[in-house]
């Protein structure tokens, strides 16, 4: 099949509505018949609720609480795990956490009972850090340990291989809290049509939604109809948290039997809402007399919060990924979600494998500069190539255009003659990394949990409709699969209509998240209009359907997590200038150049955009982005004191790729969406350090950051912590 212009950039489907000001977000729909309502949530960390003196509630006006959970229901939200509570009952975990919620018709009125809301509590001590969960501050909540999860992963002998080593160095890499800030807050509203509960949310999985808030009235998830609204943004921050909301909403629509509307306002969102998880990798790596490295053990903890959510499978991911783009004779990870009293983290954008790729590669650059190297010479000793052994045991099984990607970005850098000619600490410094990310579920989960179906629908009138459960938020997908289809089916694109899932409309092609969407979904669209196009001229309407089918020959181990993880891998490299301000420690970012394998690119203009956003945000994360929870209390709470990158703290992007297709996506294309935050926030520190001619090993490092390691910072050569 020909693709030579699949990859032609179109405009896209959305933008008119989107740049006109008419698209409908959910907001901005007429629920006029539907009450307000605003969540009641606990103001401590962890502690025993014991009164809540409710004000008088004038007619029409309802509270909605654990007790109003109907007999066979449970007040649970069912995500990966089942622990994640709809209405606290009896003790409250963290910070932010939904005791109640408050129903009216007046929104004024609605919040001056809000604030005549008391709450009496008996106040424990929260443990609210990795080492405070861990050391069980204030007495385990979790468990009798506070570990949600723990999972553990080996290559090769890792222990006969330290008892040759030379030299057994260790090191600890951090990184923190992360705000997703999509530009539309959360909101949602629930009603009863047609004796079905229908929501109107902003969301990325609809079908994520059903399942999760159904078992709460002990009804069916067809009983619920969920209907995706044009969504401004999410980047993981809409994936299960939009839960959160349903949840209550269903229970407060049973009870009162009219619709009800939830609308975050910007602080509400960013105090009360899924962040990043914060991490810490402790590395013991082994070397020889050479400097060579025999072994490598990592160790990862992710600050899971209060309840599990999702913290597994990102924990998981994490663990396959820490190995980056490398491939050691010997190596272990062992990881571990800690329970803390923090709102719990959740899926953001590379789904845990931006936090082990960023320990990796500083760890990487550390080995290096301790002995004396160039750490871009150091890394180029261990890069993984097709049927390398990856971190479970399994087999890279598509070329890595890592060397060919390597040398765009140094050409177009100059990246060598800059490293000879920037003295470390002379304030110039530029930077380099390396990253992948698995596209798609993780081993088997696509065809034994996923199980992803799609539909076309050809019409009489010529026109083809996609009917899948994926969502538009921000990505560019409204264009991808219709151009997919338009492609296969050589018709116009204006003539493919694929409108916001409805899921008694649509079948469940699994949720937009994993960088699994296009390579996937996309696969399945193309596979449905390969078998419509036998018919296209023959029959006047009909509709055809496919479902996922894994390829054969790649095992998965779940229980043990060993085998094929991924099939596919995006691939990229990164190199960041930076010049710092000696006096003020202010750090300006002079370039930016990359280069990514997506495999065969769908349209180069969206593809363009994800780098954009994808590496500007990675570098925001790294520098910026300063989240913290003091005692259990986000801090920041606002855009006036979480200060995100804009594209006018940066200067133009220089964006290459190489083609690389793939042969289970549509056309050859790959997941990309989280590959391209993976790789900057390394390359960005690596810059700094550089420049500053300090060791830098946590982020983000703001400007009052800079200073202090400016002012009292290891030197960047000084040796790594040495246990033997």
């Amino acid at each position: 099949m020909d693709i030579n212009d699949i990859s032609t950039a179109v405009r896209r489907v959305d933008a008119l509505e989107k740049c006109s000001g008419t698209a409908k977000y959910v907001s901005d729909y007429d629920f006029n018949d539907c009450l307000w309502s605003k969540m009641i949530r606990s103001s401590i960390p962890r502690g025993i609720i014991k009164n809540i003196r409710i004000p008088t509630l004038p007619d029409g006006y309802f509270w909605v609480d654990y007790k109003d959970i109907p007999k066979g229901g449970k007040n649970y939200l069912h995500m990966i795990a089942t622990d994640w509570k709809c209405f606290a009952e009896h003790d409250v975990r963290y910070t932010g956490e939904t005791i109640a919620l408050l129903c009216g018709p007046d929104k004024k009125i609605l919040e001056d009972l809000y604030k005549q809301v008391e709450i009496e509590y008996e106040e424990l001590e929260p443990a609210v850090t990795i080492d405070e969960g861990l050391n069980c501050k204030g007495g385990a909540f979790v468990n009798d340990n506070n570990i949600h999860c723990h999972l553990k992963l080996q290559v090769g002998d890792v222990d006969s291989a330290f008892k040759k080593a030379d030299r057994i160095v260790t090191e600890t890499i951090e990184t923190g809290f992360q705000e997703h800030v999509y530009l539309e807050t959360n909101g949602a509203c629930c009603k009863i049509e047609n004796n079905k509960y229908v929501f109107y949310v902003s969301a990325q999985c609809p079908f994520y939604i059903r399942k999760s808030i159904a078992p709460l009235l002990n009804i069916s998830p067809d009983e619920i109809i969920v209907k995706q609204t044009v969504t401004g943004g999410a980047f993981g921050g809409k994936e299960h948290f939009p839960d959160v909301l349903c949840g209550p909403l269903l229970v407060a629509v049973h009870k009162i039997g009219k619709g009800v509307k939830l609308f975050f306002t910007r602080e509400e969102d960013m105090e009360n809402s899924v962040k990043r998880h914060p991490s810490k990798v402790v590395f013991k790596t082994g070397l020889d007399k050479n400097g060579n490295i025999l072994a490598m053990e990592s160790k990862v903890y992710y600050n899971a919060g209060g309840y599990l959510s999702s913290s597994f499978v990102v924990l998981q991911r994490g663990c396959f990924h820490v190995s980056g783009c490398y491939e050691f004779p010997n190596f272990s990870s062992e990881g571990f979600g800690v329970a803390t009293n923090t709102f719990p983290s959740c899926a953001f954008r590379g789904f845990g494998a931006p936090q082990t790729l960023f320990a990796i590669e500083t760890h990487m650059c550390h080995l290096a500069e301790m002995q004396g190297l160039d750490p871009l010479e150091f890394k180029k000793r261990y890069f993984i190539k097709k049927g390398g052994i990856t971190s479970t045991n399994g087999k890279v099984v598509e070329d890595v255009k890592i060397p060919e990607m390597l040398n765009q970005v140094l050409k177009t850098s100059d990246y060598k003659r800059k490293v000879k000619q920037y003295a470390l600490g002379s304030g110039k410094g530029i930077g380099i990394s390396f990253y992948n990310h698995g596209g798609a579920f993780t081993g088997n989960g696509e065809q034994a949990i996923i199980k992803a179906k799609c539909k076309l629908k050809k019409y009489s009138n010529g026109k083809v409709e996609i009917l899948c459960g994926q969502t538009e938020m921000g990505q560019g997908f409204k264009t991808i699969l219709p151009k997919i289809a338009a492609k296969v089916l050589n018709i116009p694109l204006i003539d493919v209509i694929y409108n916001n899932p409805d899921t008694s409309k649509v079948p469940d092609s699994g949720p937009t998240a994993a960088s699994r969407s296009t390579m996937i979904v996309g696969k399945l669209v193309e596979k449905a209009a390969l078998l419509m196009k036998e018919r296209f001229n023959k029959e006047k309407e009909f509709e055809v359907e496919t479902s996922y089918e894994h390829p054969e020959g790649y095992d998965w181990d779940q229980e043990n997590f060993q085998g094929y993880a991924y099939l596919g891998y995006g691939w990229g490299v990164c190199v960041v200038e930076v010049e710092v301000d000696p006096c003020t420690g202010e750090v300006t970012t002079k370039g930016i150049w990359s280069s990514h394998d997506a495999g065969h690119l769908i349209d180069e203009k969206i593809v363009h955009g994800q780098v954009n956003g994808g590496v500007i945000q990675g570098i925001g994360w790294a520098s910026t982005e300063v989240m913290e929870n003091i005692n259990g209390y986000f801090k920041q709470k606002s855009m006036s004191d979480y200060i995100i990158p804009t594209s006018m703290d940066y200067p133009s992007q220089y964006v290459d790729f190489v083609e690389n297709p793939y042969k289970w996506g549509p056309f050859g294309a790959k997941g990309m969406g989280e590959l391209v935050f993976n790789g900057s926030g390394a390359a960005y520190i690596d810059a700094l350090s550089r420049a500053i001619g300090k060791r830098i090993s946590s982020i983000p490092c703001p400007t009052e950051k800079v200073m202090e390691y400016m002012l009292n910072g290891k030197d960047i050569k000084d040796s790594l912590n040495i246990c033997r």
